[in-house]
């Protein structure tokens, strides 16, 4: 295997090269031990997305600027002779977030839910650099395209008139809204905790530039595990003072994620099309058919866990 690798700076210094099963991406993913003991992360793509990681490590590179604790882009380049592109970051060492936080108390939870949504605020201080499509433009073009997506897929989601029915209404809320970096899929089956208790952030595969409140379109998928936690996450993402429009803003994101969800399941099965219906059953009943725009589970900081 050490041969595919042979262009990577480094490369005659690893020990050991493990394959990581894990996660959605089509990416080859590699555990990588050194002769010095030194953990890194490599993720090999198809030379075909030459351009877009190039792209993901400069950005990965902005965010040198901000103290969180990621996986740091070390290097990046073409190898197996010009077939697949390479990145290679730093190891973060930890266990899963969402396998640890049964085991904590609700207090704990919520605490843990602060880090998270500290970590997202720094990452958010990242700016946009040179020009840009307004984020109303852009925004609108993926709401349409997952409505459309929705209607041809020939599956149906229960409520989805309601669901459409709250994003034609509120698209408006799209207008004048910043761009920053955007993690793009930030929820806690990407985070880790370190010995030290530290929540570390992994896989930046859908890093963009966009309205920074999108990044809580995910939210579901911490709220599914701990309220206390997507709460806690929420309140110190806005220093214990979340303005309304917030809420309006993150069930419209949430609303456009769901339509989307069961397209992309489709190609892996029965099993992942009835998580994502179910994921928007349980959607409409936190927002009472979207008549309401603060989710059920959701604890201001007044009543958070003590």
């Amino acid at each position: 295997m050490k041969q595919m690798f042979r262009e990577v700076s480094g490369v005659h210094k690893w020990k050991i090269i493990e394959p990581i099963n894990k996660g959605w991406s089509d990416d080859k993913k590699y555990h990588i031990v050194t002769d010095e003991g030194i953990q890194l992360l490599l993720r090999v793509s198809d030379i075909s997305k030459y351009e877009i990681r190039k792209k993901d490590y400069e950005t990965m590179k902005r965010l040198d600027e901000v103290d969180v604790l990621i996986s740091r882009p070390i290097d990046f380049g073409v190898c197996n002779d010009g077939k697949h592109v390479y990145f290679l970051l730093t190891w973060l060492e930890g266990v899963d977030l969402k396998e640890l936080l049964h085991t904590l108390s609700d207090k704990e939870q919520y605490n843990f839910g602060m880090k998270a949504g500290e970590a997202l605020r720094k990452m958010h201080s990242i700016a946009v650099s040179g020009n840009h499509i307004l984020w109303t433009k852009r925004f609108n073009r993926k709401i349409d395209r997952n409505i459309n997506q929705y209607q041809a897929c020939g599956i149906e989601i229960y409520g989805a008139d309601q669901i459409v029915d709250y994003i034609e209404k509120n698209r408006y809320l799209l207008d004048s809204r910043p761009q920053t970096f955007q993690h793009g899929d930030y929820h806690i089956g990407n985070m880790i905790v370190t010995k030290h208790g530290e929540v570390g952030i992994i896989d930046f595969d859908r890093l963009d530039y966009g309205d920074p409140w999108e990044d809580f379109n995910r939210i579901v998928w911490c709220a599914d595990e701990s309220n206390a936690f997507a709460s806690g996450r929420i309140n110190d993402y806005f220093g214990n003072n979340v303005p309304e429009v917030f809420f309006r803003l993150m069930a419209l994101y949430i609303a456009t994620n769901i339509l989307s969800s069961v397209p992309w399941a489709i190609p892996f099965g029965k099993e992942q099309i009835d998580i994502m219906r179910k994921q928007a059953s349980d959607v409409l009943e936190w927002y009472d058919g979207f008549q309401t725009v603060i989710p059920k589970w959701y604890l201001p900081y007044t009543h958070g866990p003590k």
